[in-house]
């Protein structure tokens, strides 16, 4: 970190000259970038701010208005401060002109009443900073050389925060775009006072750039993301400025948090390796052309043009599941003896839920539900475990393969949390609340969340009211307001009045049909993703 001007006035080769502060005591915190002797006036158009200025006088204007001119253009370039020895211009005070205008800017003024050495002074300073400077260079590369072996060992998020916080010495929280939790250190502090009514302050908490300090809560805030989707925020609760170690501190965890969910993969046979890049490839639409697919499955032994299409995804269950690799080659296993050419891999989109993807193709005639029952009854017996297997709807098209499976890992998602035995469950069994539910950890639908109900959410958490809670009962009453009144326990004026400063707060039309829908469904995306992890 870069010395400051109370730093520059304890060095010995300016405390021999016995300085004194005659002006800007205030800001003797400035940085001091380099110094700078300079015997001519006008020198703030050569200077870039930060700079000490060090002068005996000689070349400064008698006039008093060409002495504040000289002040006030050092202090608009940003000059930490000025030193000036006294004998040479001055014997004992500087010009009172000089001095005032100093005050009036902040400007910090150092007068020198012994003759020093200003070689010395500069000799000193510069040392002091190129020395603060390779201990940074060296304190990121301590840090870079961590952080880095963390990512190649493939540290955990709760290892990697962990991590943070014994480097920087503070409370480290890791939040989704929703600001629920996903880990937190304390940093050996209290982790009920660091978390409590941790939503309502980090909603307050919006630096501008991706990575910025924000004074009123003493947080270091940075975003967390890689490839254009940002998924997150780390934290880390300083109380004062950070240093430039402190940046370069969460700045590095966060690409490796980013990296990490990137990077998580479970081992595979070449095989599923094989098949899973390509189910990958059509979920993402990365081929140019559908035939590209048609013809890469094809060389493996899977035909996909002119056939029933059908998104499978199997996902253990119970508390102590099968590893998803094994899974992948039972389900593999399984299609071959049932004769149904299928790809099978792992599927991974930095969720952090294990699955594996089958992308069945059945001939035009074939029975669906026969096919399915008899390789999920191959499954169960191969796997040797419990686990839930969930279909999507059968497509004609690989463009259409994505919905298929989409609706297939819904489905999954939600069976996984209940205790049926069927041999596999399908779309038809979820609604909304299911569906919003499943999306919970998306980043969009935080988005979504946080776009509609944000303005609102903040107000009540500012003001304690229950404006929230007033427009849920009255979307949930069919936007009847004297049943919603009578719930609420308000009277209709007061209900009514409560609408209204709703209105106001979201900027929106309660009248509205698309507005109340979208209001609704944002409600209920945000009882999803405040949903409670077991």
């Amino acid at each position: 970190m870069l010395p400051t001007v109370t730093d520059v006035l304890r060095l010995d080769a300016v405390r021999r000259g016995q300085p004194r502060v005659v002006a800007g005591a205030d800001r003797l915190d400035n940085r001091v970038r380099w110094v700078h002797v300079a015997e001519v006036t006008d020198i703030a158009h050569l200077l870039h701010g930060g700079e000490l200025v060090l002068t005996t006088g000689i070349a400064l204007p008698d006039e008093p208005a060409r002495l504040r001119a000289y002040i006030g253009e050092l202090s608009e370039v940003g000059v930490s401060g000025l030193m000036v020895e006294l004998g040479r211009r001055y014997a004992a005070v500087l010009p009172p002109a000089l001095i005032a205008a100093a005050e009036d800017h902040g400007l910090p003024v150092v007068v020198l009443a012994h003759e020093p050495a200003f070689v010395d002074i500069t000799e000193s300073v510069h040392a002091r900073i190129v020395q603060e400077q390779y201990a940074e260079l060296r304190a990121s590369e301590q840090l870079h050389e961590i952080f880095t072996q963390l990512s190649v060992e493939g540290a955990s998020t709760d290892e990697v925060v962990r991590q943070v916080a014994a480097l920087g010495g503070h409370p480290v929280v890791l939040e989704n775009l929703a600001h629920q939790v996903l880990a937190a250190d304390a940093g050996g502090g209290d982790p009920a006072e660091l978390l409590s009514a941790w939503e309502t302050r980090s909603r307050a908490v919006r630096p501008a750039q991706r990575t910025g300090y924000d004074a009123s809560s003493g947080w270091l805030v940075t975003t967390v993301g890689a490839r254009g989707e940002d998924w997150g925020r780390l934290i880390i609760t300083l109380g004062s400025p950070p240093s430039p170690r402190e940046t370069v501190l969460i700045e590095r965890a966060a690409t490796t948090l980013a990296l990490g969910r990137l990077l998580d993969r479970h081992a595979e046979s070449a095989e599923r390796q094989a098949h899973g890049t390509i189910i990958a490839r059509i979920l993402a639409h990365s081929y140019s052309d559908p035939q590209e697919a048609a013809a890469r499955a094809r060389a493996l032994g899977v035909p996909l043009s002119g056939r029933r299409l059908l998104g499978v995804v199997l996902r253990p269950r119970g508390a102590a599941p099968s590893p998803v690799a094994e899974l992948s080659e039972s389900a593999a296993a399984a299609c071959k003896e049932a004769r149904l050419p299928a790809l099978v891999g792992m599927l991974d989109e930095g969720t952090g839920s294990a699955r594996v993807g089958v992308l069945a193709s059945l001939p035009a005639r074939a029975d669906v539900e026969t096919a399915l029952t008899d390789v999920a009854t191959r499954v169960r017996k191969l796997s040797g475990g419990d686990c839930v297997m969930a279909i999507g709807s059968v497509v004609d098209s690989i463009r259409d393969v994505r919905r298929s499976f989409q609706e297939a890992e819904q489905v999954a998602d939600v069976a996984c949390r209940g205790t049926g035995g069927r041999l596999f469950y399908r779309l038809p069994d979820l609604r909304l609340r299911g569906l919003l539910h499943l999306m919970r950890d998306d980043a969009r639908l935080q988005t979504f969340v946080e776009r509609e109900l944000g303005p609102l959410l903040e107000y009540d958490a500012q003001r304690g009211s229950d404006l929230t809670r007033i427009l849920e009962l009255y979307l949930e009453a069919g936007r009847n307001k004297a049943v919603a009144a009578q719930q609420a326990h308000l009277s209709r004026p007061a209900f009514y009045e409560r609408l209204r400063r709703i209105e106001r707060v979201l900027d929106a039309d309660l009248d509205d049909v698309e507005s109340c829908a979208s209001l609704h469904v944002a409600l209920l995306a945000l009882s999803s993703v405040r949903w409670e992890r077991p």
